[in-house]
């Protein structure tokens, strides 16, 4: 009898790429085979916690005397609709020439429930290991079959994603019943979605019953500058001292001029990711995922549930490379002198199950043009950031004069830059996007020379208006900011 080894992926577009390098590629029923290996997929959850009725029929109808609900022993089914496929790879895991079962789902906390749940439901008793790859590359997935891990090393991240599902189950089940009763009328509660629209509500009250409060900032212009007051409550005051001021002169009090260095961004994690993406491109969180597990799928992108930013140490010696071949492939860096830094985005300390989402090397070879929009859009943010997270820092001269107008103090700040550093990629990148988020007017204005002392006229002397703004209404952008997000 042949021995064999059964790999089972998460879906099959993955079980094709494992099967394609470790050379399993007869196609048969719910599987391919071949050189010693069987691999099929499971077609996302194919087994999930069973419904409340499951553990006693009286569940069926809802009452408010049955709750709370709460399993003594939690029972998993499989879905009606995913029952083939289930008893294929039970049949697989079972077979006497099967030897040993590799876990080759997502390399994360739901890919690790997917496949523990249908392998205990199937009663497998083979030994387990566990394929972790954070690219889907030919020469990672190699890389990733020569060192097979344990699968009892990832008993916590299953017993994690199982206690999502639970606490999941408890709040939804119970609370959903609860005012569904209450209330006479369907009301779906949810652990991660009410709060969530708690908070919304929240805001939007606050929206609602907001009043602005004006106020007054008086101008001078000087020559080559303009200076501005603080915020007045008191429109009269601030006309006061407009008229003042009018045709009056502005002693300069102080200039101050300081080197500043902004250090190149972060790597993305998915988080980040979909935050810019929002932002720069109006995807939706999930659209943005989506485009990225199909970038991961097509293997010219890294994994995409990451919540890291960093790489390991033992990429740094292949970065320059990558860096260089990325480079060549985005047409908005062209003119752009590319270096490349390691240092800032190694930190094994701060890589997790895997590290910061990065295009991969099979860009190359890669017709980007072919690529759905979306998909071609996310990935070339992807490379936007790789390209200027390991770029020279952006360093530039900050200039803040403070002046004197009878008795009021008057200030303009203005900026100089040395090096563009990592915001030339940017600029390039924004210009290409047509100014997607434009920049601040006059955020890099220089002033004139000026020396403390000095004295001006003032040509002109206005107030100008302002109202106090409400709380913004809650988008992407702003739960990202806040914290309020999906973690991977």
């Amino acid at each position: 009898m042949k021995i064999m080894k059964l790999v089972i992926a998460e879906k099959p577009s993955v079980a094709q790429s494992l099967s394609a390098v470790i050379g399993a590629t007869a196609r048969k029923d719910g599987y391919l085979e071949g050189n010693g290996w069987r691999v099929s997929w499971c077609v996302g959850h194919l087994a999930g916690l069973a419904d409340a009725d499951s553990y006693d029929p009286k569940y069926a109808k809802w009452r408010y005397d049955d709750l709370p609900i709460l399993p003594e022993h939690w029972q998993m089914v499989v879905g009606k609709d995913k029952k083939k496929q289930f008893d294929i790879l039970k049949k697989l895991m079972n077979a006497p020439d099967v030897t040993e079962v590799v876990n080759a789902c997502d390399a994360g906390r739901e890919g690790e429930l997917i496949f523990r749940s249908v392998y205990e439901l199937a009663g497998c008793q083979k030994p387990m290991k566990r394929l972790w790859i954070s690219s889907m590359e030919d020469s990672a997935i190699r890389e990733g079959f020569a060192n097979l891990r344990p699968g009892a090393d990832y008993d916590g991240l299953r017993d994690a994603a199982l206690c999502r599902a639970k606490a999941d189950w408890l709040v939804g089940i119970n609370a959903t019943r609860l005012f569904s009763v209450l209330y006479h009328r369907t009301l779906n509660i949810g652990r991660v979605m009410s709060p969530t629209l708690a908070l919304i509500v929240q805001r939007e009250a606050e929206i609602d019953t907001f009043k602005p409060v004006p106020f007054y900032t008086v101008a001078l212009e000087l020559p080559g500058l303009t200076v501005s007051g603080e915020r007045m409550a008191d429109k009269a005051a601030a006309e006061q001292l407009k008229e003042v001021c009018q045709g009056a002169a502005v002693t300069i009090k102080k200039v101050e001029c300081k080197e500043k260095s902004e250090k190149p961004p972060a790597l993305y994690d998915l988080t980040t990711l979909q935050r810019d993406a929002n932002r720069l491109l109006g995807f939706t969180a999930q659209q943005t995922l989506d485009y990225l597990q199909s970038l991961y799928e097509k293997k010219l992108c890294t994994y995409p549930r990451t919540d890291s930013r960093y790489l390991t140490g033992d990429m740094a010696d292949s970065l320059p490379v990558l860096v260089n071949l990325v480079a060549n492939a985005m047409p908005f860096r062209k003119g752009i002198a590319i270096t490349c830094d390691p240092q800032p985005v190694i930190n094994d300390k701060k890589v997790t199950d895997h590290h910061a989402v990065i295009p991969t090397r099979n860009l190359k070879d890669a017709d980007l043009s072919a690529l759905p929009a979306g998909e071609k859009a996310v990935l070339e943010l992807v490379a936007l950031r790789l390209l200027c997270a390991v770029a020279q820092p952006h360093i530039y001269s900050e200039t803040v004069v403070i002046a004197d107008c009878a008795g009021g103090e008057f200030t303009a700040k203005g900026k100089t830059v040395k090096h563009p550093g990592w915001k030339a990629l940017e600029d390039a990148y924004r210009a290409k996007m047509k100014d997607a988020e434009p920049k601040k007017e006059g955020a890099e204005k220089a002033l004139p020379e000026l020396t403390e002392g000095q004295t001006l006229s003032v040509s002109a002397a206005i107030v100008k208006e302002g109202k106090s703004s409400p709380p913004q209404h809650f988008t992407e952008v702003i739960c990202y900011e806040r914290g309020i997000r999906n973690r991977p």
